[in-house]
C-alpha cells in the first residue's frame, strides 16, 4: 500500500468555526481513490459478492443491456441490498426519484419489523425493492393528477445503481427509481428519459442494420455534465434574503473590479475552495460518480466541476446527486453553494455544458470523425441528422431549457444566446461544403503548432477550434448544448435531445430503405447532399452575440425565443406532440401536463421574486436610505449654522439622494400594483427599473449603514 502521510484539509468543529484537522491518507493519493470510489454504491462489482451467481448474471444482464428484469431475483437482490446497506451503517431505505419539481425527492422506511416478541427483525422484500407508494398529490402535475386522487407509484430502476447516503448519525439506502401515476402517466423527468433512450437505440440499431455494421452490444447515450457554480462565505449568504429565497441577488451595485482582468479564470484555486472541492471529490468518488476536472471560473467566486462521460441515465442521476453533495459540502466549510443562473448581476451566469454523443451497437462512439471523416459514412449520417433535428426543432430545444433563471443568462458574459444555431468549425464546415458540391474528396488536417522554443514539444493541432458563444458545438467527438441552465435536471433536455435525433435517424431510415436495390453507397451520398442543401441554415461558426449573427438567423428563418412564455408554447405544438407520442417518449396529456407545470413555476417565481424586491425595498433597503439622508441634512444644517456659509457640493450629494428615494418609493408603489396582475414583461421591467434605483443609492450610502452584503464583499472570497 505504501507509505503513510499526514496531509491537512479544512474542517468545522462544533462550534461551526473554521480549524484544521488531519487525516490519514496513503501517499500519492491513488490507491486511497481506488478504495473509497464506489464504496457507497451497490454496483456490479459490489453485487458479485452478495448474490448468487444466476442472480448476478441475470441482473448484470438487464443492468448492460437495459432490458427486462427477472422478478424472481426481487426478494435475493432485496434482501443482498438490504445486507450491504446494514454493513454500511443504514437503518432506512429510500426511493430516490425526480419529480417535475426539477429536484430529487424521498420517503424514508427503516428496515424494522415487529418480531411478535417484543423485539424487531430487519426485513426489505422484493416487492418493496421495486415498488414504492409516495403521495402523489402534492407535486406538481399539470393537472395528471388531481388533489383528490393521491396514488403514484415508484418503480426500481435497476439500471441506475443503489447507493448510500450518509447522515450525521446513520445512513440511508437510496434506490433510483422512476415516478409514475396510478395509470401509469409520466410524473417525473426519469420516465419520460428512459423512454427517450429506448427511442433513440432503436433508431442507431435500425441504421446499424442498413449500413450493414455488426452489433455487438446495445447502444446507448453518453453524457457528460459541466457544472458551474458560485461559493460565498455562508455568513453573507445568511445576510442575503434574497439569496436564500430566491437563489439570486435582487439587488446589489457591481463592483469597480470584477472579471475584467480574467485573472480568477483557471488561476489558483484557494485554500478555503481547495478544500471544499477535496471534500466534495471524495463524497461524489465514494458514490461512484466520476468527477474529472475542478478550476476557477471566469467570474471571481466562479468555479467548475466536470466528469468523465456514461452513460446518460447514470450521468443525470449522478448530476442530480452533484448539486445534492455541493450544497452539502459547502455548509461543512462555512460556505454557501449557489446553483442558480445568474445569482450576481453584470458578471459571468453559470450554466451547465450537455456534451452529448451516441455509442452504437458496434461500441464505438458514433461522432467520432476518425482520421478521415469525409470517408466515415456512419459519422456523417448521423452529422446531418443532427442538423436535421436540430433545424427541424431548434424551438424545441430553446423550450428545453427555458426557465426563469435562464433568462437572465442566456445572451451574454459567455452564455449562448436564445438563437439555437450549430457551430461545426473549419473542418467539418469544408466537408459538408464539399458534399453539396457534388462529394468530399479531402479534409482539412489539423497540423501541428509550433512554439518557438527548441526545448518544447510540437503540439498537435485540432482540426476546428471551439466557439464559446454557440448554443450547439461540435466539439471533436460529441455535441456541447451549451445553453442548459447551472441549476436544472439535465433530464429535460435529454429527453428533447435524444427523441429529435430520433427522429431525424428514423426519417433516414426510412429513406435509405426506400432506395430499395439502389447501392447503399449511392443512396448515403445523396442523402447527404440533399440533407446538407436543406438544412445547412443552422450551421454558424461565427460570433452568436452579434448583433448581424441576429438579423442574418431572421433571414434564414431560425426562433429567436427570448423568454420562458415564448419558447414554453412550441411543446403545444401538433408537430412536436405527434413527433414525442410517435416514439413513444411522452403523450399529449404529459406534454400539455408540462406546460401547465413549467409555466406555473414561471409565474410563481416571479411573484415570488417581485414581492420580495418590493419587500427588501421597503423594510430594509429604504429604511437605511432614510436615515443617512437625515443624518446627512442634519449635517448640512449644522455646518452652515455654524460656519454662516453653504455647503455646496454636499446639498448637491442630498439632492440626488432626495431624488432617487422619490423616485425609489413610486416605483415600489408601481412594483406592488403590477405584481397581482401576472403580467410577467411588466413586472420584470418594474422590477429591473426599481433595482436600477437602489444600486444607485447603494453608490452613496455608507457601507456600515447599508443593510446588506456588497457585491465586493461576496465575490471576493477571503
Amino acid at each position: 500500500m505504501g507509505a503513510r502521510s499526514r496531509i491537512s484539509e479544512m474542517a468545522i468543529n462544533e462550534k461551526g468555526e473554521t480549524t484544521m484537522e488531519t487525516v490519514t491518507s496513503i501517499a500519492g493519493g491513488v490507491n486511497s481513490i481506488q478504495d473509497i470510489y464506489g464504496s457507497n454504491v451497490f454496483n456490479l462489482k459490489t453485487m458479485r459478492n452478495y448474490l448468487s451467481e444466476k442472480a448476478y448474471a441475470s441482473l448484470s444482464k438487464t443492468i448492460k443491456d437495459a432490458g427486462k428484469l427477472d422478478p424472481s431475483i426481487a426478494d435475493e437482490v432485496a434482501d443482498a441490498m438490504k445486507n450491504w446497506a446494514l454493513s454500511k451503517g443504514a437503518t432506512h431505505y429510500t426511493h430516490w426519484f425526480q419529480p417535475l419539481t426539477g429536484l430529487t425527492a424521498e420517503k424514508h422506511d427503516s428496515f424494522i419489523s415487529l418480531d411478535g416478541e417484543g423485539g424487531v427483525v430487519l426485513e426489505f422484500s422484493g416487492s418493496e425493492l421495486i415498488q414504492g407508494e409516495p403521495d402523489a398529490s402534492s407535486f406538481p402535475s399539470g393537472g395528471l393528477r388531481p388533489t383528490f386522487e393521491a396514488r403514484g407509484y415508484t418503480g426500481w430502476d435497476p439500471t441506475s445503481p443503489a447507493f448510500i447516503k450518509e447522515g450525521p448519525k446513520a445512513a440511508t439506502l437510496c434506490i433510483p427509481t422512476y415516478f409514475v401515476g396510478w395509470k401509469g402517466e409520466a410524473l417525473d423527468k426519469k420516465t419520460p428519459l428512459l423512454r427517450s433512450m429506448k427511442a433513440l437505440n432503436k433508431q442507431v440499431e435500425r441504421l446499424a442494420k442498413i449500413l450493414g455494421i455488426k452489433a455487438t452490444q446495445k447502444p446507448y447515450a453518453t453524457l457528460g455534465g459541466e457544472q458551474e457554480y458560485f461559493l460565498i462565505d455562508r455568513n453573507y449568504y445568511n445576510q442575503r434574503i434574497d439569496l436564500v429565497q430566491t437563489g439570486r441577488t435582487l439587488y446589489g451595485k457591481e463592483p469597480a473590479k470584477h472579471q475584467q482582468m480574467a485573472d480568477h479564470y483557471f488561476g489558483a484555486i484557494k485554500d478555503r475552495v481547495i478544500a471544499f472541492m477535496e471534500d466534495f471529490d471524495r463524497e461524489m468518488w465514494k458514490l461512484g460518480a466520476p468527477s474529472k476536472t475542478r478550476h476557477n471560473e471566469v467570474a471571481p467566486a466562479q468555479y467548475e466541476i466536470a466528469p468523465i462521460f456514461e452513460n446518460q441515465n447514470l450521468a443525470v442521476d449522478h448530476n442530480m446527486l452533484c448539486m445534492e453533495v455541493m450544497q452539502r459540502v459547502a455548509k461543512r466549510h462555512g460556505l454557501a453553494c449557489l446553483l442558480h443562473e445568474k445569482p450576481f448581476s453584470g458578471i459571468n451566469g453559470s450554466g451547465k455544458h450537455n456534451n452529448w454523443s451516441v455509442t452504437g451497437p458496434d461500441g464505438k462512439n458514433w461522432f467520432s470523425p476518425g482520421s478521415n471523416p469525409h470517408e466515415n459514412e456512419r459519422f456523417l449520417i448521423m452529422l446531418v441528422a443532427v442538423l436535421r433535428a436540430v433545424d427541424e426543432n431548434a424551438a424545441l430545444l430553446r423550450a428545453g431549457v427555458a426557465s426563469a433563471a435562464n433568462d437572465h443568462r442566456l445572451g451574454s458574459h459567455e452564455a449562448p444566446p436564445a438563437i439555437i444555431s450549430v457551430y461545426l468549425g473549419e473542418q467539418l464546415t469544408d466537408i459538408i461544403e464539399q458534399i453539396e458540391k457534388g462529394g468530399a474528396k479531402s479534409s482539412k488536417a489539423g497540423g501541428t503548432l509550433e512554439v518557438g522554443v527548441d526545448s518544447l514539444p510540437v503540439l498537435p493541432r485540432h482540426a476546428s477550434d471551439r466557439n464559446r458563444t454557440s448554443p450547439f458545438a461540435f466539439t471533436g467527438s460529441k455535441f456541447e448544448f451549451r445553453a442548459v441552465g447551472s441549476s436544472m435536471s439535465l433530464a429535460g433536455p435529454n429527453v428533447i435531445l435524444n427523441t429529435i435525433v430520433a427522429d431525424a435517424i428514423d426519417q433516414i431510415c426510412a429513406e435509405l430503405e426506400s432506395a430499395g436495390g439502389e447501392n447503399i453507397n449511392k443512396a448515403v451520398q445523396k442523402l447527404l447532399q440533399n440533407y446538407i442543401k436543406k438544412y445547412k441554415r443552422v450551421i454558424f461558426n461565427g460570433d452568436n452575440y452579434t448583433e448581424v449573427w441576429a438579423k442574418e438567423a431572421k433571414k434564414r428563418g431560425l426562433p429567436n425565443l427570448k423568454t420562458t412564455p415564448e419558447a414554453l408554447a412550441v411543446t403545444k405544438d401538433a408537430k412536436v406532440i405527434a413527433m414525442f407520442e410517435r416514439h413513444g417518449v411522452l403523450t399529449k396529456t404529459e406534454l400539455v401536463s408540462r406546460y401547465d407545470v413549467y409555466m406555473e413555476t414561471y409565474n410563481t417565481i416571479l411573484k415570488y421574486e417581485s414581492d420580495l424586491a418590493a419587500q427588501m425595498a421597503k423594510n430594509m433597503i429604504m429604511p437605511a436610505v432614510l436615515s443617512y439622508q437625515g443624518g446627512l441634512a442634519e449635517t448640512i444644517k449644522a455646518v452652515e449654522t455654524s460656519n454662516k456659509g453653504k455647503v455646496i457640493e454636499t446639498r448637491k450629494i442630498l439632492k440626488e439622494i432626495t431624488g432617487l428615494t422619490e423616485t425609489a418609493w413610486e416605483q415600489i408603489a408601481r412594483l406592488e400594483k403590477v405584481s397581482p396582475s401576472g403580467a410577467a414583461e411588466k413586472i420584470k421591467s418594474a422590477m429591473e427599473e426599481l433595482r436600477e434605483t437602489i444600486d444607485t443609492l447603494e453608490g452613496y450610502i455608507p457601507a456600515e449603514t447599508w443593510p446588506l452584503p456588497s457585491y465586493a464583499e461576496m465575490l471576493f472570497l477571503s
